[in-house]
């Protein structure tokens, strides 16, 4: 508590006395049950995060029509008595820990997809306008296309909001908030960001009114306003009531500006709300800017908004974005807000607080910003977090202590292996880590490098094994001879994906790099080819390298790599999927012209839609050329040769070409153990390429079957 003693310090929202000041921000996840009731999947995941040390729970986008206004299959509702049940139960689970919990009541408006997809009327402020052209498609793989339109929807039914259906929404949020005071819950959010509908009325982008609700800020206040006057005579002055307001709408023209947010807030204040929560929001036709706004790529984007926003009001705001909790403590600590809402951060360690608490900041497991989470809303699935197996899954893959202990031989040190490792220690079994090289992190090493945040995740799986009762073996070939000598009773085989260099013509020329010759170039590791296709100044580089230890420090090579690369500036990249793009991004910012070459019609295979959205942006500014659904390749005399999508010969002319395809996986290794009498649980990479989620999903997984 010493060194975060703001965000440890207990905090107050009206009446509502919270421990601590980190709060678990609204999420939608898709974890109700059909009727829209809180059932064990929620109660669980709820439960999880209380246990964990958080302040407060706040509920995210629970429909106060439900299923009208549904933006979710599977959203959470508290539209009729009956969900009270649920609710209790879970409120009651909440409380058990000491945490506090709040609903977060929401109506879609124009973002009611499933309104538009079961046939309901889309209650929109105004008719909106004839939208811009969209690139959200471009970033989309077909199969995602498929799960995000549906062509036997019908066609959406646009209903402008009468005097009326006002009426009748100001009095179901009143009586979602009643619902919520009813159940134990011990506030509410009424969500008025977002694009949803109260966000659709202050929005001057979207709302044409010409009535006493459109026009003036004030007018186009007017709803949110008597939604927050009709809960606060509903629940009376003890209940905690608080306003999540866009402080911005980026990439829209006319959209709401801070000045807006900041008046609007006032007002909200003046209405008797108790908090704000700081948001933001954004064009949706712009790929790019969905990680731009409420869930950013940039860190603290929202930071400056908050802080804006808090000096005019005498109520405590709550920010959100991004923020890491040293940072928190910061603003914190300079009152540029009162609480840190988290959302991806405690997707990947509901613990965070806990160890906030306990001055253990390194112990917290990372998110790495892929975007795995919210990526699956996008395709209508339920949330999963790509480092923590146990979200969504709490119950499921909980580590329950062995009855039985065995003698567990993991091979491979990479992320599958040190996951798998620490999981079956913890559940009490002897774990020996085998590792052909000479330091634990495999692909992940290199990984970390192209992507700074997954440098985290792997210092974090390190230190999690050394602090484990783990038994480590480095530069140990794990032959079937050495794991019976140990008395080995299950041995799980997590070695990675296979990267030979692919069937190409020219690929056996010097400036040509495999994938795993590349990797072993920047990692200073010994590679066969790499004395024919390296210079004498090179290899003393990656010599001295290695033997100094420096390769092993990815932020040395990524700083390194900014003055010094044994590359050309021409590049050429074959394969357009999460390794080729990355690695498109680090060569272009260090100055190098990159074209990427993809056989599909797509790019980006392995990235999570919005991650993917965002980086597909980044590469077009960074001048990256890709080229998509490239046939009969051939590298050449320092170019390649390839057909275009209208089967036209074209060519481009490099200087070096690096192979990002042709991984496979592998399970030779498993196979001659399982031969030798050994019982084999073959994961991760070795059985077909699944990047980090599917590693760390699989060693979840081999750690309850054993």
């Amino acid at each position: 508590m010493a060194s975060f003693p703001h965000l440890s310090s207990p905090g107050r929202i009206g009446n509502l006395e919270l421990k601590n000041r980190m709060v678990v921000t609204a999420m939608g996840t898709n974890f109700a049950e059909e009727d829209g009731s809180m059932g064990p999947r929620l109660l669980d995941y709820h439960e999880r995060q209380a246990r964990g040390g958080v302040g407060l729970i706040i509920v995210g986008v629970m429909g106060v029509m439900w299923p009208h206004g549904g933006n979710k299959p599977r959203q959470t509702a508290i539209s009729e008595d009956r969900h009270i049940e649920g609710l209790k139960a879970v409120a009651d689970a909440v409380h058990a820990h000491g945490a506090k919990i709040a609903a977060q009541l929401h109506h879609g408006g124009m973002v009611s997809v499933q309104d538009m997809k079961e046939g309901r009327p889309v209650w929109t402020p105004s008719y909106p306008s004839p939208g811009g052209h969209s690139d959200l498609g471009d970033g989309m793989l077909f199969e995602e296309m498929a799960a995000f339109h549906d062509p036997d929807a019908p066609e959406p039914i646009i209903h402008v909001m009468t005097q009326e259906d006002i009426n009748t929404l100001v009095g179901r949020f009143a009586d979602a908030a009643e619902r919520a005071q009813k159940a134990g819950f011990d506030g509410a959010e009424i969500h008025g960001g977002h694009g949803y509908i109260l966000s659709g009325f202050l929005s001057p982008a979207l709302n044409q009114r010409d009535d006493n609700y459109g026009g003036s800020l004030e007018n186009r206040a007017r709803l949110l306003l008597e939604v927050v006057t009709a809960v606060r005579e509903r629940v009376g002055p003890d209940f905690a009531v608080w306003v999540k307001l866009d402080s911005e709408e980026f990439g829209k023209a006319e959209g709401i500006t801070l000045t807006d947010a900041t008046e609007v807030a006032k007002m909200v204040e003046a209405a008797g709300a108790d908090a704000i929560t700081v948001s933001s929001y954004h064009d949706t036709n712009r790929g790019a800017l969905h990680s731009e706004s409420n869930i950013p790529h940039v860190p603290g984007r929202m930071v400056s908004n908050a802080q804006a926003i808090r000096t005019q009001l005498n109520i405590p705001v709550i920010a959100s974005g991004r923020i890491e909790v040293d940072e928190g403590e910061k603003h914190i600590s300079a009152g540029q807000y009162d609480f840190l809402a988290m959302g991806r951060k405690l997707l990947a360690d509901p613990d965070l607080p806990s160890k906030v608490c306990a001055g253990k900041p390194e112990q917290i497991r990372p998110c790495v910003y892929c975007y795995c989470c919210v990526s699956q809303i996008y395709v209508l699935k339920p949330t999963k977090c790509a480092v923590n197996p146990e979200t969504g899954r709490e119950r499921e893959r909980a580590l329950i202590a062995t009855d039985v202990r065995r003698h567990i031989g993991v091979i491979g040190g990479g992320p599958g292996g040190m996951e798998a490792a620490r999981r079956l220690s913890i559940r009490g079994h002897q774990v020996t880590l085998f590792e052909a090289g000479n330091r634990l992190g495999g692909t992940l090493q290199f990984a970390s490098i192209a992507y700074k945040p997954n440098e985290r995740l792997l210092d974090w799986l390190r230190l999690q094994i050394r602090l484990s009762d783990v038994s480590v073996k480095l530069n140990t070939a794990a032959t079937p001879e050495l794991l019976k000598r140990l008395g080995i009773d299950e041995v799980v085989v997590a070695t990675g994906a296979k990267r030979d260099m692919p069937e190409l013509p020219g690929n056996d020329q010097d400036f040509v790099y495999s994938g795993d010759e590349m990797r072993a170039l920047v990692m200073a590791q010994d590679h066969p080819n790499l004395q024919a296709k390296t210079d004498g100044f090179t290899r003393f580089m990656v010599k001295a390298g290695s033997l100094t230890g420096a390769t092993g420090i990815p932020e040395v090579v990524r700083q390194a790599s900014k003055l010094w690369l044994p590359l050309g500036e021409r590049i050429g990249i074959i394969g357009g999927e999460l390794v080729g793009l990355e690695l498109a991004e680090f060569l272009a910012e260090r100055g190098r012209k990159v074209t990427v070459f993809e056989s599909g019609p797509r790019a980006g295979k392995g990235l999570y839609l919005v991650r993917r959205m965002r980086l597909l942006d980044e590469l077009q500014h960074l001048g990256v050329t890709l080229i998509k659904d490239t046939k009969n390749v051939a590298i050449e005399d320092h170019r390649i040769a390839y057909s275009n999508a209208r089967g036209q010969e074209r060519h481009v002319d490099l200087d070096h070409v690096i192979v990002a395809q042709g991984a496979t996986g592998d399970e030779s290794l498993a196979d001659s153990l399982k031969a030798a009498g050994l019982k084999v649980h073959a994961i991760g990479d070795c059985t077909g390429v699944s990047y980090i989620e599917g590693a760390i999903e699989a060693a979840a997984e081999v750690a309850i079957a054993i």
